[in-house]
């Protein structure tokens, strides 16, 4: 059952972090009014609520208080408890509903799925002990990935076995969860899809991205990502078929890595807009965050048309005081900061888009700002 739900009306968000703070106000320029529960005080998405509910995100008490004073609620991050989301979706409008979240919470469920969804992946076997790995490694070889199917991200919760030699580095591995381990992959480039649909079914990518990651963290998104145009097509494709396969409501951001052949694997999902559709905001017609408000609204979504080519950059915590530095030096650039009181080390604290006319001058000049050579 799709409702509509229309401005003035209240949009609970569970999370309070940057993506929440950033669907927050693509919501409120529509006239919506702003729930959120949130474990901390002041966070991103709290700061431009109305209504601000401080609690775990299993809070009993609480997800019934969200449910109370919100008529459509929606999530800015995949982590959050899936029985408490199942119960709420019983007194509570929650179109995403909670089995996405139970399927891209847990590696081994996520990759059945896509594989169900007719998309290709890398190699792989599930693993619930390292005795187990240990018997079933020469199924994949070496060079391999072990990743733990609960949590991680940025890189955490996994540990790349170049031989036999480095089993033992992924023991500790298994103290958290199951694991898989998938065939290394000799890609060429890594791309995001950003597919967003509403409960009517229709649906629309955003332009596909290219990520380049440093330590594990994104670093930057170049769109239109530098791709052939056949890759480009089989790209939307693919996260168009998943979206369907899932029955999807609101966003989907599917990474994929390109092989030398062009051929695409589907590395992983997430349920929520993402780090490298940030560019939208400035760089499209519809953001993600708007098309995600639209979506979970039950509003028609609108065809994404990016206006330039564009670069997004993050700014994690030791950029932020060369970027304040040097907001002068550079008009063109859109500086998002997302109100997080403490500059750590490799924290997001925000980012900044780009829009160009030349990719390969604005990389230039991106790299001789010195804001992100550490």
């Amino acid at each position: 059952m799709t409702k509509v739900i229309y401005p003035g009306q209240t949009i609970g968000i569970i999370g309070g972090g940057q993506l929440g703070r950033m669907m927050a106000l693509a919501a409120k320029e529509a006239g919506f009014k702003i729930a959120v529960l949130e474990p901390a005080m002041d966070s991103p998405c709290g700061q431009v609520a109305d209504i601000r509910i401080v609690a775990a995100y299993d809070d009993e008490a609480a997800l019934e208080e969200l449910a109370e004073v919100s008529d459509v609620i929606t999530y800015e991050f995949e982590n959050i408890d899936y029985e408490g989301l199942k119960r709420l979706t019983q007194i509570a409008y929650v179109p995403q509903g909670a089995e996405l979240v139970r399927i891209t919470q847990n590696r081994v469920t996520e990759k059945a799925a896509i594989v169900e969804a007719g998309c290709p992946v890398a190699p792989y076997v599930v693993a619930e002990s390292y005795d187990e790995l240990v018997a079933k490694i020469d199924e994949i070889g070496f060079p391999c990935i072990v990743k733990t199917a609960r949590g991680g991200y940025d890189g955490k919760g996994q540990q790349l076995l170049k031989s036999a030699d480095d089993l033992s580095l992924v023991r500790a591995l298994f103290e958290h969860s199951v694991c898989i381990a998938e065939g290394f992959v000799p890609f060429e480039k890594e791309i995001s899809v950003i597919v967003q649909r509403n409960g009517q079914g229709q649906t629309y990518c955003l332009p596909v991205g290219e990520n380049i990651h440093v330590h594990h963290i994104l670093h930057e998104t170049i769109v239109p990502a530098r791709i052939a145009e056949t890759t480009y097509e089989k790209a939307t494709e693919a996260a168009t078929k998943i979206a369907d396969s899932l029955n999807l409501v609101g966003t989907l951001a599917v990474e994929m890595f390109v092989l030398e052949s062009g051929e695409l694997v589907i590395n992983e999902l997430a349920p929520r807009p993402h780090n490298s559709g940030h560019y939208s905001i400035e760089a499209c017609n519809i953001s993600q965050f708007g098309q995600h408000i639209r979506a979970v609204c039950g509003w028609p979504l609108r065809q994404p048309r990016l206006w330039a080519p564009t670069i997004s950059i993050n700014i994690l915590g030791q950029h932020v005081i060369p970027l304040t530095n040097s907001i002068a030096k550079y008009p063109d650039w859109s500086v998002h900061l997302y109100g997080k009181a403490e500059a750590k080390v490799n924290r997001k604290m925000g980012h900044v888009t780009i829009m160009t006319e030349s990719i390969d001058t604005t990389l230039e000049q991106i790299q001789n700002a010195g804001i992100w050579s550490e």
